[in-house]
């Protein structure tokens, strides 16, 4: 597979200002990522960093107004932080074509509207889903999520009142090709209900003998 050296090539050849950023001192360092060109994208490959590391440099691409698109081994990516203020993602090591769509993708997200269109919001009372950034908040306080923990949020709440069976859920969000019984269902849904349900809140209902469903009320 290509090299960084080789996919930034590929990349500025179509007209896309892309860096690969491995820490925060890279971006801080860098005078060039300062965010001043629509045209500005940071790789941040997680492979060789801890969650702590990916969270810094993420977050200082984003207070310098740069999109990130985060390279992510196929092996962590349920450990990947859904709250972090991400543009994109993609499995590491990518493929070349699929990177250069993802980019052009971000990037005509970002010349289409300075603005975050309403449809990138899924909004159910005091929770709220951006599905752009990957972000869910309740009450406006920021809610972190595992990735499967999120994908199950989000089909879940983009189907209100729809019943899933734990068989359906299962290929829906980790694929046909996994082998893990539904159990994997149930425990991700427990997790996930201690996050975003309390005494006030109650979203995801259990269909006993059956599976799950999203309540909007």
């Amino acid at each position: 597979m290509p090299g960084e050296h080789e996919l930034v090539g590929l990349l500025r050849r179509q007209g896309i200002d892309a860096s690969f950023v491995s820490s925060e001192s890279d971006v801080r360092a860098d005078e060039s990522l300062d965010g001043s060109s629509s045209d500005q994208l940071a790789l941040v490959d997680t492979t060789y960093l801890t969650s702590s590391e990916v969270k810094r440099c993420v977050t200082a691409c984003s207070e310098a107004g740069i999109r990130v698109i985060a390279l992510v081994p196929r092996a962590r990516i349920a450990d990947l932080d859904t709250s972090l203020p991400l543009t994109d993602l993609i499995f590491s090591p990518p493929d070349p074509d699929e990177l250069v769509v993802r980019a052009r993708f971000a990037l005509r997200q970002e010349q289409e509207s300075n603005s975050v269109d309403k449809g990138e919001f899924i909004r159910v009372g005091d929770l709220v889903i951006n599905t752009s950034s990957y972000e869910v908040t309740l009450n406006g306080e920021r809610i972190g999520l595992r990735f499967k923990e999120y994908q199950l949020l989000r089909l879940l709440a983009e189907n209100p009142g729809r019943v899933f069976t734990r068989d359906a859920l299962l290929n829906q969000v980790w694929g046909y090709e996994y082998f893990g019984g539904t159990r994997t269902v149930d425990v991700h849904i427990r997790r996930l209900r201690s996050k975003i349900e309390d005494s006030d809140h109650s979203y995801i209902e259990t269909i006993w003998n059956v599976g799950y469903r999203f309540n909007e009320s």
